[in-house]
């Protein structure tokens, strides 16, 4: 479509919808929404960067027949009876993964996917965000500018809410014209099995660690100073958590860094460092020199360790020193990958994810023929599109390898 093509989308068909904010309006919602046909459109917007967690602080929806709804998820915390009313409807999702988990909070737990932002990844767009996506295929631009806003924030302004409604308007429409090319591209099974994936997969495990995190931690070199870290992001997390406020504002990672590299010995010292001069990090100075000195003096014993030690292979990076032989499968497999990535116009972390490969390449089977490669890419979580799609290349690949060692 040429740039003349594209036409500016400023406003809901419907205009701005009012915000679902009582009961009543709810029940309004839920009845409505299961009366209309066809998918739902669905969106959420965060106060990532302002509050603490993910919650969801509006909850959009769209479905032919019922309009637009916007619900306020702070009093209408409940959508059990949505969810139960749309049980059985395909909900339409961009980048669903960013918004599920906190609308499984809400209640709201789709069966049936489609997710617009994945569909576009296996078609092959070089840019999924969904604006861009909206414009490409449908030839509209959607308003831009309020996707990292204070959504917390109450009353919501005009403006957000219109930018909101705007998210779902063409969701649906956007997820029909990706369903034909996907038909027409031979990959609809593949987009299924896809969503269906998402939909089957647990809820992420509580990372172990989570402070090893912190930005620019791997200028410490000393255990004493990743004491301090542990102990700093821990006092942090506390309070970030009872102020339910955004971590990063109550103190940067810079500053907890910072204060693991000059270790400072008396509260001045802290108030000192250029990273602890703000008004929200002064607020909390005493916690702040609290945990650095419990940093300080832990015991030896009680020091945390550099690395912990992960289930997988180690870093791709220390392969060619310590297994050569791991390092060539790792370098010939990742180029299979991205010869199968080309040849059918998809990313390569979508043909196979990386961690995969590196698992692969670092403990294949003894026998590499294509059923035993793809016995381990399925116990590592491959689709079986994914498995019909690499298994062989990858046993051939193996086999070669295997061969010219043996030689």
């Amino acid at each position: 479509m040429s740039e003349t093509e594209v036409v500016p989308l400023l406003e809901p068909r419907e205009g701005i919808p009012p915000v679902v904010e009582t009961p009543e309006a709810l029940r309004d919602a839920v009845e409505r929404l299961a009366a209309g046909a066809g998918p739902v459109a669905v969106d959420a917007e965060r106060a990532s960067g302002y509050r603490y967690g993910q919650r969801a602080y509006l909850v959009q929806l769209r479905r032919r027949g019922s309009g637009t709804f916007l619900i306020d998820p702070v009093p209408c915390s409940d959508l059990s009876a949505l969810d139960a009313a749309l049980a059985g409807t395909e909900m339409v999702l961009h980048a669903a993964s960013q918004d599920l988990p906190c609308l499984a909070e809400l209640g709201l737990v789709p069966r049936r996917l489609f997710d617009t932002e994945l569909a576009g990844r296996l078609l092959g767009y070089p840019r999924v965000g969904l604006g861009t996506m909206v414009e490409t295929v449908l030839g509209f631009t959607l308003e831009k500018g309020h996707s990292a806003a204070d959504w917390s924030s109450r009353p919501l302004p005009a403006d957000w809410l219109r930018y909101a409604a705007l998210d779902v308007e063409l969701l649906v429409e956007l997820r029909d014209a990706l369903e034909l090319e996907l038909d027409r591209a031979g990959k609809l099974e593949w987009a299924l099995e896809e969503f269906a994936a998402i939909l089957s997969t647990p809820p992420k495990e509580p990372r172990q660690d989570p402070w090893r995190r912190t930005s620019g931690i791997h200028r410490l070199r000393s255990r004493r100073s990743l004491a301090v870290v542990r102990e700093l992001w821990t006092a942090r997390d506390r309070i970030a958590r009872d102020r339910d406020l955004s971590p990063g504002r109550v103190l940067p990672d810079a500053a907890i860094v910072e204060a693991a590299l000059e270790l400072p010995r008396t509260p001045d010292d802290l108030a000192a460092l250029s990273t602890f001069r703000g008004r929200n990090t002064r607020r909390h100075a005493p916690a702040w020199f609290r945990a650095v000195q419990r940093g300080r003096t832990l015991p030896d014993a009680s020091l945390p360790e550099h690395s912990v030690p992960g289930d997988g292979p180690p870093p791709a990076h220390r392969w060619a020193e310590r297994d050569p032989a791991a390092a060539e499968r790792l370098s010939t497999l990742r180029a299979v990958v991205a010869a199968l990535a080309d040849e059918h116009t998809l990313p390569t972390e979508n043909v196979l994810q990386p961690d995969t490969v590196r698992r692969l390449a670092w403990d294949p089977p003894e026998d590499a023929t294509p059923d035993a490669v793809g016995v381990v890419l399925t116990a590592l979580g491959a689709r079986s599109w994914q498995v019909e799609l690499t298994a062989t290349p990858l046993a051939k690949a193996l086999s070669r390898l295997a061969a010219k060692r043996d030689a």
